[in-house]
């Protein structure tokens, strides 16, 4: 492919993504494995220039822009030398007078997300939201040792937060290493592992992963607890069913439930005020993961955020009665925004004055109401609120 083409197929590829956003459809990564899937001419090089391009593209516009073409005039405002791509053959067609008026504006946040960010996240930490992210492996614990692990993975890192942490960089490849195969290690942002750790959890407890997706989280779980009873549960039969596989890898025991929403409280009856330790990493806006999703910034509307405010709130409410007493709750969200994290637990202890804010036990972080707030600039892991509430006796 000629320089000119690629910039054709990263236009082509970003229509495809702006019309996804809108309907909700898959995430860029899938349209253009799917774009080059029908298009096998395209070499290896080809594809990841393409896919570089399509990626720039997307981090430099909060808003969703009109096409793909006018994304792409922006990205010239940048790199100018792109402008000589246009009207070359199987290229872009040719500028039109005037057009470049329409270049999609270089922005870091929606507008109309700003005010509803946590006050912790100011200017000066908006460009690190949008950095490439490193990839960080989670060490399986009950397995292996991180000293021993990093001997084994040239160029890793410990994590500077997580005991269990190794960092590699961005776009490293870990699927194909017998230290993955063998469930040694877990693709999981530091942040994650943050989470996991914030639950403090003990051997010979009883814990629900009541979001449990696809059970990076339940496996940390499981790993620093070896015989604790860990129930996972999600409403997503897709992602839940991908959790035995890993558990097997691992080597370890978790149990799967797949719930029915509004009708949790039925279906989880035998858990009632039974356990030790309920872990709600709810459904949220993703805003903290915008270095790895930056076309989530063109899916989030007022719209689509309220609704998941509400089911937050919903699931804070399921867990608060499968607490036993002087159980632990911890809520975590991967956001940036302050009515999923610090306005969502405020709201809570309203509704459940005998709850109390205990200290979330992890290193990092800064205080943002009664939880922690992580975010990149600050923390460089992914954006994550996490808060510790206890049931008394």
């Amino acid at each position: 492919m000629t320089p000119a083409a690629r910039l054709q197929a990263a236009i082509e590829i970003v229509d495809e993504v702006i019309a996804s956003a809108r309907e909700d459809g898959p995430p860029a990564d899938s349209i253009v494995t799917r774009y080059f899937k029908h298009r096998r001419y395209a070499g290896s090089k080809d594809r990841r220039a393409v896919r570089e391009l399509v990626f720039r593209v997307i981090r430099r516009s909060a808003e969703r822009p009109e096409s793909g073409r006018s994304a792409a005039l922006g990205l010239v405002d940048d790199e100018p030398a792109l402008i000589e791509l246009f009207g070359q053959p199987r290229g872009p067609e040719a500028l039109q007078a005037d057009e470049k008026a329409t270049a999609a504006l270089r922005t870091v946040i929606p507008g109309w997300l700003v005010p509803e960010l946590s006050p912790l996240v100011g200017e000066t930490e908006w460009p690190a939201l949008l950095e490439r992210a490193p990839l960080d492996l989670r060490v399986n614990v009950a397995r292996a040792r991180r000293d021993e692990l990093l001997r084994e993975l040239p160029g890793a890192e410990p994590t500077r937060l997580s005991p269990w942490g190794l960092r590699l960089p961005p776009d490293t490849r870990i699927d194909d290493h017998p230290v993955y195969q063998s469930g040694l290690v877990e693709v999981q942002d530091e942040g994650s592992q943050l989470i996991a750790l914030a639950c403090e959890p003990k051997n010979g407890t009883r814990i629900i992963d009541l979001c449990a997706g696809a059970g990076g989280k339940s496996l940390a779980l499981a790993a620093a607890a070896l015989d604790a009873i860990i129930l996972a549960t999600d409403t997503n039969r897709g992602r839940l069913s991908k959790l035995p596989a890993r558990a097997e890898r691992a080597g370890a025991h978790i149990e799967t439930r797949l719930l029915n929403p509004p009708n949790e409280p039925d279906e989880l009856a035998d858990w009632s005020g039974q356990a030790d330790l309920v872990l709600v990493d709810a459904p949220c806006s993703g805003s903290g993961t915008w270095r790895r999703n930056p076309e989530g910034r063109w899916r989030l509307t007022p719209e689509r955020l309220q609704p998941v405010i509400g089911r937050q709130q919903h699931l804070l409410d399921v867990a608060a009665e499968l607490v036993r007493p002087d159980g632990q709750l911890v809520y975590a969200v991967c956001s940036l925004l302050s009515r999923e994290g610090a306005g969502q637990i405020e709201a809570f202890l309203s509704r459940h004055s005998s709850w109390i804010s205990e200290e979330t036990p992890i290193g990092g972080g800064r205080f943002d109401g009664s939880g922690r707030l992580l975010t990149p600039g600050h923390d460089h892991t992914d954006g994550f609120f996490v808060a510790r509430l206890g049931r008394p006796c």
